[in-house]
Protein backbone atom coordinates (compact mmCIF):
# COMPACT_ATOMS: atom_id res chain seq x y z
CA UNK A 1 0.00 0.00 0.00
CA UNK A 2 1.22 3.49 -0.29
CA UNK A 3 1.48 4.63 2.75
CA UNK A 4 1.20 8.50 1.06
CA UNK A 5 -2.30 8.77 0.88
CA UNK A 6 -3.60 12.85 1.53
CA UNK A 7 -6.13 14.55 2.87
CA UNK A 8 -7.94 14.72 0.01
CA UNK A 9 -8.15 11.35 -0.48
CA UNK A 10 -9.68 10.79 2.99
CA UNK A 11 -11.92 13.88 2.91
CA UNK A 12 -13.45 12.55 -0.85
CA UNK A 13 -12.84 9.19 -1.05
CA UNK A 14 -16.20 6.87 -1.42
CA UNK A 15 -15.28 3.69 0.83
CA UNK A 16 -14.20 0.55 -0.19
CA UNK A 17 -13.53 -3.04 1.12
CA UNK A 18 -10.68 -3.82 3.04
CA UNK A 19 -6.83 -2.79 2.52
CA UNK A 20 -7.76 -0.13 -0.16
CA UNK A 21 -10.29 1.42 1.44
CA UNK A 22 -8.41 4.32 1.96
CA UNK A 23 -6.96 4.44 -1.61
CA UNK A 24 -9.45 6.39 -3.92
CA UNK A 25 -9.23 9.61 -5.30
CA UNK A 26 -11.57 11.96 -7.77
CA UNK A 27 -9.75 13.92 -10.18
CA UNK A 28 -10.29 17.16 -11.80
CA UNK A 29 -7.95 17.37 -15.01
CA UNK A 30 -4.68 19.04 -15.31
CA UNK A 31 -3.85 20.25 -18.80
CA UNK A 32 -1.72 23.62 -20.32
CA UNK A 33 0.94 25.00 -18.25
CA UNK A 34 0.01 22.57 -15.38
CA UNK A 35 0.42 19.68 -16.66
CA UNK A 36 4.05 20.78 -18.28
CA UNK A 37 4.93 21.38 -15.06
CA UNK A 38 4.15 18.74 -12.90
CA UNK A 39 5.69 16.41 -15.95
CA UNK A 40 8.64 18.51 -15.80
CA UNK A 41 9.10 18.74 -12.00
CA UNK A 42 8.36 14.32 -12.40
CA UNK A 43 11.46 14.50 -14.65
CA UNK A 44 13.67 16.38 -12.27
CA UNK A 45 12.87 14.18 -9.56
CA UNK A 46 13.60 11.19 -11.83
CA UNK A 47 17.18 13.02 -12.33
CA UNK A 48 17.94 14.28 -9.38
CA UNK A 49 19.55 12.49 -6.36
CA UNK A 50 17.31 10.70 -4.34
CA UNK A 51 16.51 13.15 -0.71
CA UNK A 52 14.13 11.52 1.94
CA UNK A 53 14.43 14.20 4.06
CA UNK A 54 13.34 16.82 1.37
CA UNK A 55 10.66 16.48 -0.89
CA UNK A 56 11.33 17.53 -4.50
CA UNK A 57 7.39 17.73 -5.43
CA UNK A 58 4.29 18.62 -3.70
CA UNK A 59 3.17 16.50 -1.17
CA UNK A 60 -0.11 17.64 0.04
CA UNK A 61 -3.23 18.70 -1.44
CA UNK A 62 -4.51 22.52 -1.72
CA UNK A 63 -7.24 22.71 1.54
CA UNK A 64 -9.29 25.81 1.90
CA UNK A 65 -12.49 27.59 3.00
CA UNK A 66 -11.62 26.34 6.52
CA UNK A 67 -11.46 22.91 5.05
CA UNK A 68 -14.47 22.52 3.10
CA UNK A 69 -12.75 22.56 -0.13
CA UNK A 70 -9.85 20.04 -1.70
CA UNK A 71 -7.73 20.00 -4.29
CA UNK A 72 -5.38 17.72 -5.10
CA UNK A 73 -3.54 15.87 -8.34
CA UNK A 74 -2.43 13.19 -9.76
CA UNK A 75 0.08 12.13 -13.15
CA UNK A 76 1.20 9.32 -14.72
CA UNK A 77 3.04 8.88 -17.97
CA UNK A 78 3.59 4.91 -19.32
CA UNK A 79 5.46 4.34 -22.55
CA UNK A 80 5.91 1.12 -24.18
CA UNK A 81 6.85 0.52 -28.00
CA UNK A 82 3.91 -0.04 -30.33
CA UNK A 83 0.93 -2.74 -29.40
CA UNK A 84 0.14 -3.79 -33.39
CA UNK A 85 -1.96 -6.41 -31.78
CA UNK A 86 -3.91 -3.85 -29.52
CA UNK A 87 -4.13 -6.08 -26.88
CA UNK A 88 -3.84 -3.30 -23.97
CA UNK A 89 -6.19 -0.52 -26.09
CA UNK A 90 -8.54 0.50 -24.31
CA UNK A 91 -12.21 1.80 -25.32
CA UNK A 92 -10.72 5.95 -25.45
CA UNK A 93 -8.69 4.51 -28.53
CA UNK A 94 -5.93 4.96 -26.42
CA UNK A 95 -2.82 1.77 -25.08
CA UNK A 96 -2.95 1.60 -21.45
CA UNK A 97 0.67 1.19 -21.55
CA UNK A 98 1.30 4.05 -23.98
CA UNK A 99 -0.62 7.08 -22.18
CA UNK A 100 -0.05 10.19 -20.13
CA UNK A 101 -2.63 10.65 -17.60
CA UNK A 102 -3.18 14.08 -15.60
CA UNK A 103 -6.06 15.27 -13.56
CA UNK A 104 -7.15 16.95 -10.26
CA UNK A 105 -9.13 16.15 -7.65
CA UNK A 106 -12.20 18.29 -6.00
CA UNK A 107 -14.41 18.28 -2.83
CA UNK A 108 -16.58 20.36 -2.14
CA UNK A 109 -18.19 20.01 1.63
CA UNK A 110 -21.77 21.71 2.40
CA UNK A 111 -22.09 21.09 5.49
CA UNK A 112 -21.93 17.44 7.63
CA UNK A 113 -24.33 15.77 5.75
CA UNK A 114 -23.75 16.68 1.79
CA UNK A 115 -20.36 16.70 -0.16
CA UNK A 116 -19.99 17.76 -3.96
CA UNK A 117 -16.92 15.15 -5.45
CA UNK A 118 -15.73 15.66 -8.77
CA UNK A 119 -12.88 14.08 -11.53
CA UNK A 120 -12.52 14.93 -14.84
CA UNK A 121 -9.10 13.98 -16.93
CA UNK A 122 -7.23 14.28 -19.80
CA UNK A 123 -5.62 11.64 -21.52
CA UNK A 124 -2.62 12.14 -24.26
CA UNK A 125 -3.63 15.89 -23.81
CA UNK A 126 -7.22 15.76 -25.01
CA UNK A 127 -10.20 17.82 -24.45
CA UNK A 128 -11.15 16.83 -20.39
CA UNK A 129 -13.70 14.65 -19.59
CA UNK A 130 -15.82 14.43 -16.49
CA UNK A 131 -15.17 10.83 -15.30
CA UNK A 132 -17.01 11.21 -11.89
CA UNK A 133 -19.33 14.37 -10.61
CA UNK A 134 -21.59 13.49 -7.54
CA UNK A 135 -23.19 14.22 -4.40
CA UNK A 136 -22.53 12.10 -1.70
CA UNK A 137 -25.04 12.23 0.93
CA UNK A 138 -24.74 10.65 4.46
CA UNK A 139 -28.15 11.30 6.43
CA UNK A 140 -26.54 9.39 9.65
CA UNK A 141 -23.04 11.16 10.56
CA UNK A 142 -22.52 8.05 13.53
CA UNK A 143 -23.64 5.51 10.91
CA UNK A 144 -21.28 4.35 8.07
CA UNK A 145 -23.70 4.77 5.07
CA UNK A 146 -23.73 7.04 2.45
CA UNK A 147 -25.76 7.79 -0.75
CA UNK A 148 -23.97 8.94 -3.87
CA UNK A 149 -26.14 10.33 -6.69
CA UNK A 150 -24.49 11.02 -10.19
CA UNK A 151 -21.92 9.61 -12.17
CA UNK A 152 -20.42 7.40 -9.66
CA UNK A 153 -17.64 4.93 -9.10
CA UNK A 154 -17.96 1.48 -9.84
CA UNK A 155 -20.41 -1.10 -7.60
CA UNK A 156 -18.85 -4.15 -9.18
CA UNK A 157 -15.68 -6.00 -8.20
CA UNK A 158 -12.46 -5.45 -6.91
CA UNK A 159 -9.84 -4.17 -9.71
CA UNK A 160 -12.28 -1.34 -10.79
CA UNK A 161 -11.98 0.25 -6.79
CA UNK A 162 -8.21 0.30 -7.72
CA UNK A 163 -7.84 1.24 -10.99
CA UNK A 164 -5.36 4.50 -10.31
CA UNK A 165 -1.52 3.84 -11.32
CA UNK A 166 -0.52 4.19 -7.70
CA UNK A 167 -2.75 1.98 -6.76
CA UNK A 168 -1.84 -0.61 -9.26
CA UNK A 169 1.07 -2.76 -8.81
CA UNK A 170 1.93 -3.22 -12.44
CA UNK A 171 1.58 -0.63 -15.38
CA UNK A 172 -1.17 -3.06 -17.61
CA UNK A 173 -4.63 -3.80 -16.52
CA UNK A 174 -6.39 -7.18 -16.12
CA UNK A 175 -7.82 -8.32 -19.31
CA UNK A 176 -11.48 -8.39 -17.84
CA UNK A 177 -11.26 -4.72 -17.05
CA UNK A 178 -9.89 -3.68 -20.24
CA UNK A 179 -9.50 -5.73 -22.92
CA UNK A 180 -11.66 -4.55 -26.06
CA UNK A 181 -14.15 -8.27 -27.11
CA UNK A 182 -15.71 -7.96 -30.43
CA UNK A 183 -19.57 -7.42 -29.93
CA UNK A 184 -20.97 -3.86 -29.46
CA UNK A 185 -23.94 -2.68 -27.97
CA UNK A 186 -25.07 -0.14 -31.41
CA UNK A 187 -24.12 -2.49 -33.71
CA UNK A 188 -25.23 -6.46 -34.11
CA UNK A 189 -24.10 -9.26 -36.16
CA UNK A 190 -26.89 -10.82 -38.77
CA UNK A 191 -25.23 -14.38 -38.62
CA UNK A 192 -22.96 -16.28 -36.20
CA UNK A 193 -20.81 -16.10 -39.28
CA UNK A 194 -20.25 -12.51 -39.19
CA UNK A 195 -19.35 -12.79 -35.88
CA UNK A 196 -16.85 -15.30 -36.07
CA UNK A 197 -15.23 -13.18 -38.80
CA UNK A 198 -14.81 -10.26 -35.75
CA UNK A 199 -12.41 -12.74 -33.49
CA UNK A 200 -9.66 -10.92 -31.80
CA UNK A 201 -10.64 -7.54 -33.64
CA UNK A 202 -12.60 -6.04 -30.72
CA UNK A 203 -10.06 -2.70 -31.26
CA UNK A 204 -12.13 -2.31 -34.63
CA UNK A 205 -15.23 -4.30 -35.68
CA UNK A 206 -18.32 -3.76 -37.44
CA UNK A 207 -21.31 -5.49 -38.23
CA UNK A 208 -24.50 -5.20 -40.68
CA UNK A 209 -26.74 -3.89 -38.22
CA UNK A 210 -27.48 -0.82 -36.30
CA UNK A 211 -24.52 1.33 -36.77
CA UNK A 212 -22.43 0.51 -39.49
CA UNK A 213 -19.02 2.30 -39.09
CA UNK A 214 -15.96 0.43 -37.48
CA UNK A 215 -15.90 0.92 -33.93
CA UNK A 216 -14.36 -0.73 -31.12
CA UNK A 217 -15.76 -3.20 -29.33
CA UNK A 218 -16.66 -3.63 -25.62
CA UNK A 219 -14.72 -5.14 -22.73
CA UNK A 220 -16.24 -7.35 -19.73
CA UNK A 221 -16.06 -4.40 -17.51
CA UNK A 222 -14.76 -0.85 -18.44
CA UNK A 223 -12.36 0.53 -15.96
CA UNK A 224 -12.12 3.40 -18.25
CA UNK A 225 -15.91 5.13 -17.79
CA UNK A 226 -17.75 5.11 -14.96
CA UNK A 227 -21.83 4.88 -14.81
CA UNK A 228 -24.54 7.36 -14.18
CA UNK A 229 -27.56 6.61 -11.22
CA UNK A 230 -27.52 5.92 -7.59
CA UNK A 231 -25.61 3.99 -5.21
CA UNK A 232 -25.80 3.29 -1.92
CA UNK A 233 -22.85 1.88 0.48
CA UNK A 234 -22.90 0.81 3.48
CA UNK A 235 -20.20 -0.52 5.97
CA UNK A 236 -19.50 -2.49 9.27
CA UNK A 237 -16.79 -3.62 11.14
CA UNK A 238 -16.89 -7.27 9.04
CA UNK A 239 -18.39 -6.75 6.47
CA UNK A 240 -19.31 -3.92 3.32
CA UNK A 241 -22.09 -3.90 0.88
CA UNK A 242 -22.53 -1.64 -1.93
CA UNK A 243 -25.91 -1.40 -4.48
CA UNK A 244 -26.69 0.52 -7.38
CA UNK A 245 -28.97 1.64 -10.16
CA UNK A 246 -27.66 3.32 -13.41
CA UNK A 247 -27.83 3.92 -16.43
CA UNK A 248 -25.35 1.66 -18.50
CA UNK A 249 -23.89 -1.84 -18.42
CA UNK A 250 -21.22 -3.03 -16.90
CA UNK A 251 -19.31 -3.29 -20.33
CA UNK A 252 -20.87 -0.17 -21.53
CA UNK A 253 -21.26 2.64 -19.12
CA UNK A 254 -23.26 5.83 -19.95
CA UNK A 255 -23.90 9.69 -19.04
CA UNK A 256 -27.41 9.27 -20.88
CA UNK A 257 -29.46 6.68 -21.59
CA UNK A 258 -29.75 4.66 -24.63
CA UNK A 259 -32.55 1.43 -24.73
CA UNK A 260 -34.82 3.05 -21.62
CA UNK A 261 -33.44 0.37 -19.60
CA UNK A 262 -31.31 0.68 -16.24
CA UNK A 263 -28.44 -1.78 -14.55
CA UNK A 264 -28.82 -3.33 -11.07
CA UNK A 265 -25.97 -4.15 -9.57
CA UNK A 266 -24.25 -5.27 -6.16
CA UNK A 267 -21.37 -6.05 -4.17
CA UNK A 268 -21.05 -7.75 -0.59
CA UNK A 269 -17.34 -7.97 0.67
CA UNK A 270 -16.63 -9.66 4.04
CA UNK A 271 -13.10 -9.72 6.16
CA UNK A 272 -13.31 -12.01 8.59
CA UNK A 273 -9.54 -11.88 10.10
CA UNK A 274 -6.78 -8.76 9.55
CA UNK A 275 -5.46 -9.33 5.98
CA UNK A 276 -8.22 -11.43 4.72
CA UNK A 277 -10.69 -10.18 2.21
CA UNK A 278 -13.47 -12.47 0.05
CA UNK A 279 -15.66 -10.32 -2.09
CA UNK A 280 -19.14 -10.97 -4.48
CA UNK A 281 -20.58 -9.03 -7.21
CA UNK A 282 -23.77 -8.89 -9.44
CA UNK A 283 -24.87 -6.78 -12.59
CA UNK A 284 -28.02 -6.98 -14.90
CA UNK A 285 -28.97 -4.67 -17.32
CA UNK A 286 -30.35 -4.30 -20.70
CA UNK A 287 -26.93 -3.82 -23.03
CA UNK A 288 -28.41 -3.12 -26.58
CA UNK A 289 -29.17 0.27 -27.69
CA UNK A 290 -32.96 0.96 -28.59
CA UNK A 291 -31.83 2.23 -32.49
CA UNK A 292 -29.52 -1.40 -32.71
CA UNK A 293 -32.82 -3.31 -31.91
CA UNK A 294 -35.30 -1.90 -33.65
CA UNK A 295 -33.34 -2.91 -36.79
CA UNK A 296 -33.29 -6.17 -36.14
CA UNK A 297 -36.92 -6.56 -33.85
CA UNK A 298 -39.22 -3.45 -34.07
CA UNK A 299 -41.52 -4.62 -31.15
CA UNK A 300 -38.97 -6.12 -29.01
CA UNK A 301 -37.97 -3.91 -25.92
CA UNK A 302 -34.35 -3.75 -24.40
CA UNK A 303 -35.07 -5.26 -21.35
CA UNK A 304 -35.13 -8.98 -23.51
CA UNK A 305 -31.39 -8.83 -24.71
CA UNK A 306 -29.03 -8.00 -20.87
CA UNK A 307 -25.86 -8.35 -20.06
CA UNK A 308 -25.21 -10.49 -17.03
CA UNK A 309 -22.26 -10.72 -14.67
CA UNK A 310 -20.94 -12.43 -11.63
CA UNK A 311 -17.84 -12.08 -9.98
CA UNK A 312 -15.84 -13.44 -6.84
CA UNK A 313 -12.11 -11.81 -5.45
CA UNK A 314 -10.05 -12.86 -2.35
CA UNK A 315 -7.32 -10.53 -1.42
CA UNK A 316 -4.56 -11.98 1.40
CA UNK A 317 -2.07 -9.70 2.48
CA UNK A 318 0.34 -10.39 5.86
CA UNK A 319 3.85 -9.09 6.44
CA UNK A 320 5.82 -7.90 2.98
CA UNK A 321 3.08 -9.40 0.71
CA UNK A 322 0.05 -8.96 -1.07
CA UNK A 323 -2.36 -11.77 -3.24
CA UNK A 324 -5.58 -11.48 -4.91
CA UNK A 325 -7.42 -13.53 -6.88
CA UNK A 326 -10.43 -12.33 -9.06
CA UNK A 327 -12.70 -13.60 -11.84
CA UNK A 328 -15.44 -12.42 -14.02
CA UNK A 329 -18.35 -14.19 -15.46
CA UNK A 330 -20.34 -12.24 -18.09
CA UNK A 331 -23.13 -13.00 -20.58
CA UNK A 332 -24.63 -11.24 -23.38
CA UNK A 333 -28.05 -11.86 -24.88
CA UNK A 334 -28.35 -10.33 -28.50
CA UNK A 335 -30.95 -10.59 -30.91
CA UNK A 336 -29.49 -12.31 -34.31
CA UNK A 337 -31.56 -11.91 -37.88
CA UNK A 338 -30.46 -15.27 -39.37
CA UNK A 339 -28.89 -18.75 -39.10
CA UNK A 340 -29.95 -19.25 -35.96
CA UNK A 341 -32.72 -18.56 -33.44
CA UNK A 342 -33.90 -14.83 -32.29
CA UNK A 343 -31.34 -14.69 -29.44
CA UNK A 344 -27.95 -15.70 -29.23
CA UNK A 345 -25.98 -16.06 -25.45
CA UNK A 346 -22.91 -15.32 -26.00
CA UNK A 347 -20.54 -15.49 -22.49
CA UNK A 348 -16.87 -15.14 -20.96
CA UNK A 349 -14.92 -15.66 -18.13
CA UNK A 350 -11.82 -14.00 -16.97
CA UNK A 351 -9.54 -14.96 -14.05
CA UNK A 352 -6.65 -13.13 -12.48
CA UNK A 353 -3.75 -14.13 -10.03
CA UNK A 354 -1.83 -11.31 -8.82
CA UNK A 355 0.84 -10.68 -6.19
CA UNK A 356 3.15 -8.38 -4.98
CA UNK A 357 6.47 -8.56 -2.74
CA UNK A 358 7.72 -5.73 -0.62
CA UNK A 359 12.05 -6.58 -0.88
CA UNK A 360 12.65 -2.78 1.30
CA UNK A 361 11.32 0.22 1.99
CA UNK A 362 10.32 1.50 -1.33
CA UNK A 363 11.23 -1.24 -3.35
CA UNK A 364 9.20 -4.26 -4.73
CA UNK A 365 8.17 -6.84 -7.14
CA UNK A 366 5.23 -7.75 -8.81
CA UNK A 367 3.34 -10.61 -11.13
CA UNK A 368 0.30 -11.26 -12.61
CA UNK A 369 -1.45 -14.06 -14.51
CA UNK A 370 -4.37 -13.36 -16.84
CA UNK A 371 -7.07 -15.80 -19.14
CA UNK A 372 -9.63 -14.46 -20.70
CA UNK A 373 -11.98 -17.51 -22.43
CA UNK A 374 -15.23 -17.47 -24.56
CA UNK A 375 -18.27 -19.57 -25.15
CA UNK A 376 -18.68 -21.97 -28.39
CA UNK A 377 -21.05 -20.94 -31.25
CA UNK A 378 -22.02 -22.73 -34.33
CA UNK A 379 -22.49 -21.84 -38.16
CA UNK A 380 -23.30 -24.15 -40.96
CA UNK A 381 -20.09 -25.83 -40.72
CA UNK A 382 -17.75 -24.89 -37.39
CA UNK A 383 -17.87 -25.20 -33.82
CA UNK A 384 -15.43 -22.47 -31.75
CA UNK A 385 -15.26 -19.46 -29.72
CA UNK A 386 -17.10 -16.66 -30.58
CA UNK A 387 -13.95 -14.58 -29.70
CA UNK A 388 -10.39 -15.34 -29.57
CA UNK A 389 -9.32 -16.62 -25.88
CA UNK A 390 -6.21 -14.40 -24.41
CA UNK A 391 -3.66 -15.07 -22.12
CA UNK A 392 -1.52 -12.62 -20.47
CA UNK A 393 1.25 -12.35 -17.79
CA UNK A 394 3.20 -9.67 -16.39
CA UNK A 395 6.47 -9.34 -14.36
CA UNK A 396 7.61 -6.22 -12.97
CA UNK A 397 8.09 -4.28 -9.56
CA UNK A 398 8.20 -0.56 -8.59
CA UNK A 399 10.76 2.33 -6.56
CA UNK A 400 9.46 4.79 -4.49
CA UNK A 401 11.84 7.65 -5.43
CA UNK A 402 9.80 10.12 -3.10
CA UNK A 403 6.92 9.27 -1.13
CA UNK A 404 4.33 10.33 -3.22
CA UNK A 405 6.33 9.73 -6.91
CA UNK A 406 6.78 6.17 -7.98
CA UNK A 407 8.66 4.60 -10.94
CA UNK A 408 7.60 1.38 -12.48
CA UNK A 409 8.45 -1.28 -14.97
CA UNK A 410 7.28 -3.93 -16.05
CA UNK A 411 7.04 -7.05 -18.81
CA UNK A 412 3.83 -8.48 -20.54
CA UNK A 413 3.65 -11.14 -23.25
CA UNK A 414 0.44 -11.87 -24.51
CA UNK A 415 -0.83 -15.00 -26.40
CA UNK A 416 -4.06 -15.02 -28.61
CA UNK A 417 -6.08 -17.73 -30.50
CA UNK A 418 -7.51 -15.60 -33.05
CA UNK A 419 -6.32 -11.81 -34.76
CA UNK A 420 -4.03 -10.44 -36.98
CA UNK A 421 -1.33 -10.57 -34.26
CA UNK A 422 -1.38 -13.66 -32.18
CA UNK A 423 1.82 -13.31 -29.98
CA UNK A 424 3.42 -10.33 -28.57
CA UNK A 425 5.80 -8.61 -25.71
CA UNK A 426 6.45 -6.00 -24.71
CA UNK A 427 8.12 -4.16 -21.96
CA UNK A 428 7.08 -1.02 -20.13
CA UNK A 429 8.05 1.74 -17.59
CA UNK A 430 5.78 4.50 -15.43
CA UNK A 431 6.05 7.61 -13.30
CA UNK A 432 3.56 7.96 -11.20
CA UNK A 433 3.24 11.26 -9.59
CA UNK A 434 0.25 12.37 -7.01
CA UNK A 435 -0.45 14.52 -4.23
Amino acid sequence: MQNCECAVSRLIARPVFGPMRAHRRFMIAINGPMLKMLLAGCALAIGAPLNVDAQVLPSEPFVFADGRVALGGDVSWSIAPEDPGFFNFTDYDHSSLRMIRAALTASVKAGRHVALLAEIRSENGQRPEAYGVYLRIRPWIARNIDIQVGRIPPTFGAFARRTYAADNPLIGYPLAYQYLTAIRADALPATVDELMRMRGRGWLTNFSIGNLNPEHGVPLANAFRWDTGVQVHAEGDLFDATGSITTGTLSNPRLSDDNGGAQVAGRVAVHPVSGLVLGASASRGPFVTQSALRAVLPGATATDFNQTAWGGDIEYSRGYYIVRVETLVSSWTLPVVRGTDTELPLSAMATAVEGRYKIRPGLYAAARFDHLGFSDVTNATTRQSWDAPVTRWEIGGGYSLQRNLLLKIEYQHNKRDGGRVTDLSLVAAQVVFWF
